[in-house]
């Protein structure tokens, strides 16, 4: 193999790296703020204690989420029923740019103390260029993440050997 061989490779390579910079740019002058507005309208439209925060992880990386961060004021009179009833704050429904710009989308849980962290942490929803995502999109997610969470506050029973769920 002779070094004109690798020129091939070369335009591959440099056409890789523009893909990733035209995915960071919709990112930042788009599909960031379309998240942001979004998670916001649902924070301020259903005010159950979720807020929504801007992250920068690791090298350029961003991230938006919209985490459980207190407990939903409509409900403060039904819990003082049970004084030791105490909120877990957590819960997430992340929107994680990648490193090469597309958006992972996924779910995490609240983190309980001394408790063996479960397998399923993190419900992953799905990778999608920023072209790709939308109000509707955005909208779906958050319903997904209301299913998760509402089953991971509620676990379907699982049958076990001998016993009959009702």
């Amino acid at each position: 193999m002779k070094i004109e061989h690798l020129e091939e490779r070369i335009l591959e390579y440099k056409n890789s790296i523009k893909t990733v910079v035209k995915k960071r740019i919709t990112w930042e002058n788009r599909t960031k703020e379309l998240i942001v507005n979004t998670l916001k309208a649902a924070e301020t439209t259903y005010p159950v204690g979720w807020k929504v925060q801007e992250l920068k992880w690791i090298h350029t990386n961003e991230a938006v989420n919209i985490t459980f961060d207190s407990f939903p004021e409509d409900l403060i009179d039904f819990t003082n029923k049970i004084p030791t009833y105490q909120f877990l704050q957590g819960g997430a429904l992340v929107f994680s740019q990648l490193h090469n710009g597309d958006i992972e989308i996924f779910v995490t849980f609240p983190i309980l103390e001394n408790w063996i962290v479960p397998e399923n942490e993190i419900v992953e929803l799905g990778v999608f260029t920023p072209e790709q995502i939308t109000e509707k999109l955005i909208v779906e997610k958050i319903d997904e993440f209301l299913k998760e969470i509402i089953k991971w506050e509620i676990p379907i029973i699982k049958s076990k050997l001998g016993f009959k769920t009702q």
